[in-house]
């Protein structure tokens, strides 16, 4: 049970602006309908990853759909699209986009408060997978995709044997994998097939790999 705890005058905390900015504000008074805080000080935010991290996820359901869009968040990666696929389970009515957008909006928002991000992850509107794709033809980065069926490039070793970029887009299908169709329709917009090892990971669990073994190698992490 999460135990809560509530403020009072005098206790101070840390604020958030809209653009990464951090404050160190103590609260003044605490009313029906409002509270006034006083700001002490500006506080250095923590330098950005020095790659920019796309990730373009095939909807999932609720509960892992909310996780991966928190973990990642926390690992920092800056934009996630996401996408319909030919094999998504999860359907989402085109009337509750704008909700559905708002909810993991504010998953990406809480876990950057969390984990002290300077601005939280960006989550757009979910698309379809080809729609995606024209949007992401112009971009100038290295472009992977994760397929279970890949065996000869895996993401580790391209990364090591690659020049560094600034800029890295990672998509993940939905839980039961891409179609081969899709592998194709992937491939001609210069996406690479790699792996993440010999292991069967749930999507979810592959996407977060995904964007800490970019870290890792290419950006902050380690």
């Amino acid at each position: 049970m999460t135990k809560v705890v509530r403020m009072r005058p005098g206790d101070r905390f840390e604020l958030m602006g809209g653009e990464g900015e951090r404050f160190l504000a103590v609260v003044r008074s605490i009313g029906p309908r409002q509270v006034l805080v006083d700001i002490e000080r500006a506080l250095v935010a923590s330098a950005p990853s020095p790659v920019e991290i796309t990730l373009c996820q095939a909807i999932l359901r609720s509960d892992p759909m909310d996780y991966l869009i928190q973990k990642t968040s926390e690992l920092g990666v800056d934009r996630i699209f996401p996408f319909f696929s030919m094999r998504t389970v999860a359907k989402i009515e085109s009337e509750k986009f704008e909700k559905r957008v708002r909810h993991w909006q504010g998953v990406a928002v809480s876990a950057a408060k969390q984990c002290g991000r300077p601005l939280p992850a960006r989550v757009s509107s979910p698309t379809s997978l080809p729609e995606l794709l024209i949007g992401l033809s112009g971009e100038e980065c290295l472009k992977v995709v994760l397929w279970e069926e890949e065996e000869s490039m895996g993401l580790k070793g391209l990364l090591k044997e690659s020049a560094k970029k600034e800029r890295v887009i990672g998509m993940v299908g939905p839980e039961g994998g891409f179609s081969m169709e899709e592998i194709r329709m992937t491939r001609k917009e210069g996406f690479i097939p790699v792996s993440v090892g010999s292991r069967v990971l749930r999507a979810e669990t592959a996407a977060m790999t995904l964007v800490a073994l970019v870290q890792y190698e290419w950006g902050d992490l380690g």
